[in-house]
Parts: structure tokens; sequence; C-alpha cells
């Protein structure tokens, strides 16, 4: 069972790591300023579900495989609240800022795609730390 649970946990990440990347097409393919609330809406909400399955699969792992809850734990679980809160506060500013002014949808239409950035950095350096930790270097 626990090798399912880590296999479902890894497969989760390497499917968000690919949502991660298509999500840097809503800012180029969506020009206008309906579009784009709508489409960085539907994103958000499919981050949120998938960033969570990923925490329960590994919730359940962590208890399947009756890890202690070490210094890698709390880097994981310290990598979700900041990517969460990455997310929440790019929607936030999405959802309260005026679209209809082009200089503010082209700054907002920035913001995304820089908090796209950065939630694909971290997450790839997480999974970078915890190879090299795997392998012992």
């Amino acid at each position: 069972m626990l090798a399912e649970m880590l296999l479902t946990h890894r497969v989760l990440i390497y499917a968000f790591i690919g949502f991660i990347v298509l999500g840097f097409l809503i800012p180029i393919k969506k020009k206008e300023p309906l579009a784009f609330k709508k489409s960085s809406f539907l994103y958000t909400m499919i981050f949120q579900a998938i960033i969570t399955m990923i925490v329960f699969s590994g919730i359940v792992s962590l208890v399947v495989g009756n890890f202690d809850f070490g210094m890698r734990i709390i880097i994981m679980i310290a990598v979700f609240a900041v990517m969460m809160g990455i997310e929440i506060s790019k929607y936030k500013r999405i959802k309260k800022a005026d679209l209809e002014d082009n200089a503010t949808f082209n700054m907002i239409r920035s913001g995304f795609t820089k908090a796209t950035v950065l939630n694909l950095v971290v997450l790839v350096g997480i999974i970078v730390f915890m190879m090299v930790q795997a392998k012992g270097l």
C-alpha cells in the first residue's frame, strides 16, 4: 500500500508541474478581461484541487509508512503553504482589479505569469531538494 501511495504522490506532483506549465498559456491566450478572469478562476480552483490531492496522498503515505515527522515533512508543509499563499494572493489581485483599464489588465497578466513562475520554481526546487536528499548527497 505504501508503494502505491508514494507512486500516486509522485504522479500527482508531475501532473501538477504539467498543469502549472499549461498555466502559462492563460495570459497568452486570453486577451479579453472577462475571459482572463474566468480562466484564472478555473485555473485557481484546479490548482487548489491538485495541490490538495498531493497533500492528502502525502499525509496518507506519512501515516501508512509510519514515517517520523521530521524536517523533510516540515519543509513540504511550508512549500504547500507558500504555494497556496502565492496562488490565493494572485487570484485576489485579479478579482479586485479593474481589468477594463488596459494598463491594469497588462499589469495583472504580467503578475499572473510572475506568480506562476514563482510557483514553478518553488515546486521544482523542493523536488530537486528531495531527490538530492533521497540520494544521500
